[in-house]
């Protein structure tokens, strides 16, 4: 007995509907997941200029894995400690909306985690999407303890730019041959500044430029007439850096996980936090030729530095058609970079950058201000105690301790974690909640030194209601000397609407504001001798840190907490803690 054809239609009919049906919800299943990975904090021998160590690492890995995710997706990351030290990582540039219990710094928004515990933070990346990291935030192990977390576009959404060949994460860091731990240990008990590293490197590896060190050299292998994406990264502990590719131009497409209108550049400056997206178009034919990518300091403080270059090795791939040289022969270009103190290209840099403001990828500057802060920035001194003095370990200036403060307070960290002081309304004891808004004694900011260097100490906050349209200019002071401060935000981006040198002008600057295109980060360069202005919306609540990113200037009291209070919607309102939440 035959079927007929209308069954057999029919079941087509159908057949293609159910699959068509299971491809959809499989795409909508895929459109944002929950993924899971897993932090060994371990030690692990690692070598280099001829120095083998034992580092903390995630893994066993230098630098740490590699995070992937789209945006919308939910992540799931158990952190177990292995190690003596108490561990806590920070997912730097993540916005934790309502999420504050796994930003990761330690004693504001968790306790670390001990030896032998663990601890899952747990988010959703929620409007994000491109270059960030992950980094230890607790003393100095993110000098080993750090990686990239790259946010992929949500599934079928192109980059607003050409669609590249790769994407290569290039993650700049410092190297020590001593222990970092030892290092600030020894600066804080001294009060003197600290040891400096031995070497920058990229990707781990510090280059053939440093003794002992050709054979731990990065190389960017590429292909002639191709598009690159390079997810530049700067993990370096207390150095801004320069960046250049000999005779190759870069396209920056994104600053700190947010598209920028296309600027063609020779050389990049990215300061420590901060992450830039580039496009390498390779030249249209084999060069027959290597090139040297360099990068190097920028340095405007009075204290000692790491005055080395870092180099990687830009590399064609070739065949015999190409070239009759073996690639060791080939001529090899390096980069001009600028002078290390070059404040000049420095702020033109920074000046250029513009947010893209398309309607797809809107700049939403706060119009409107519901709070104007101002907040000074730079070093100070600390007195020495008697029995150092007698001592005579107090190296700072004139017999003094280095310090440094906001508004002349130098941050004293708890002994708990903030975050929980706020939410179990038992800040008593631990903090109190005012944070000056502008400095107590008005001075000549970027005049000449005073002789009075002292700073005040304390665990002040700073509380802003929910939905506070702040804008907070950071100005630099030059109390031991002009410098330039990479100042990080948690739990927000803000738009940085104006820079210039000198004192800030109430009445002037803010008249030359961009309110159109300015440029978001969640980390911004404070010009030496000069002040920059943000504005960002207060719509995220929690206890939020803002601190300068050179971390011996975090750990000198360069730092300071806002709370951001619960809005009266339930999904304005910080989500209780989870369970396994660490205890001090």
């Amino acid at each position: 007995m035959g079927v007929s054809i209308f069954s057999l239609q029919a079941f087509f009919r159908l057949f293609l509907f159910s699959f068509i049906t299971l491809c959809l919800s499989s795409e909508l299943a895929v459109a944002s997941i929950t993924r899971h990975y897993k932090f060994e904090i371990k030690l692990q021998n690692i070598t280099r200029l001829c120095h083998t160590k034992s580092v903390v690492t995630v893994n066993g890995q230098f630098p740490g894995p590699r995070i992937v995710a789209r945006e919308g997706d939910n992540l799931l990351i158990k952190v177990v400690n292995h190690v003596h030290n108490n561990i806590s990582i920070h997912w730097h540039g993540i916005r934790q909306l309502r999420s504050g219990w796994a930003d990761g710094p330690a004693y504001v928004t968790q306790c670390p985690i001990q030896t032998g515990n663990s601890y899952v933070y747990n988010y959703t990346i929620v409007g994000q999407r491109g270059t960030l990291w992950w980094h230890a935030h607790i003393s100095w192990l993110r000098s080993t303890v750090y990686g990239p977390l790259i946010i992929l576009p949500k599934r079928g959404v192109p980059y607003p730019f050409i669609k590249p060949y790769k994407e290569v994460p290039i993650v700049f860091g410092e190297w020590w041959n001593a222990d970092p731990e030892a290092v600030i240990n020894q600066a804080l008990q001294t009060g003197g500044g600290p040891n400096v590293s031995d070497a920058y490197t990229i990707n781990g590896l510090p280059g053939p430029l440093y003794n002992c060190s050709a054979k731990d050299t990065f190389k960017l292998k590429v292909q002639a007439g191709k598009t690159y994406l390079l997810r530049l990264i700067n993990a370096a502990l207390n150095d801004e850096l320069f960046f250049s590719i000999a005779n190759h131009t870069l396209k920056v497409v994104e600053t700190d996980a947010v598209y920028v209108k296309p600027l063609n550049t020779n050389t990049i400056l990215i300061a420590p936090g901060q992450t830039t997206n580039v496009l390498l178009k390779t030249k249209p034919n084999f060069p027959n030729a290597t090139f040297l990518m360099t990068a190097r300091p920028y340095v405007t403080g009075l204290g000692t530095f790491d005055n080395s270059t870092l180099a990687g090795i830009l590399e064609y791939e070739t065949t015999t058609f190409h070239s009759n040289l073996p690639l060791n022969k080939l001529p090899l270009h390096k980069p001009t970079l600028p002078a290390l103190n070059d404040t000049s290209f420095a702020t033109k840099f920074a000046s250029k950058l513009r947010s893209l403001n398309t309607p797809q990828f809107p700049a939403n500057v706060p119009q409107k201000v519901d709070k104007r802060l101002f907040f000074t920035i730079g070093l100070g001194t600390n007195l020495c105690s008697q029995q150092q003095h007698n001592n005579q370990t107090c190296q700072g200036p004139n017999g003094t301790m280095f310090a440094a403060s906001i508004n002349n307070v130098s941050f004293t960290m708890p002994n708990t974690a903030l975050l929980q002081s706020h939410f179990f309304g038992q800040s008593k004891g631990v903090y109190s909640p005012d944070f000056p808004i502008s400095p107590l004694t008005p001075f000549n900011y970027t005049g000449a030194q005073l002789n009075n260097t002292n700073v005040g100490n304390g665990t002040k906050l700073m509380v802003l209601p929910f939905n506070t349209s702040v804008e907070l200019v950071l100005q630099d002071t030059s109390i031991l000397g002009a410098e330039s401060h990479p100042l990080h935000l948690h739990g927000f981006n803000f738009f940085i609407v104006g820079q210039g040198f000198g004192n800030f002008d109430q009445n002037k600057d803010p008249k030359k504001f961009n309110l159109v295109d300015p440029v978001e980060r969640n980390t911004v360069g404070v010009p030496s001798g000069g002040w920059v202005a943000i504005r960002f919306l207060a719509d995220n609540p929690g206890v939020w840190f803002m601190h300068c990113h050179l971390e011996i200037h975090t750990s000198w009291g360069l730092k300071m907490a806002w709370v951001v209070l619960d809005g009266k919607l339930p999904n304005q309102k910080l989500l209780p803690p989870p369970s396994d939440l660490p205890t001090c």
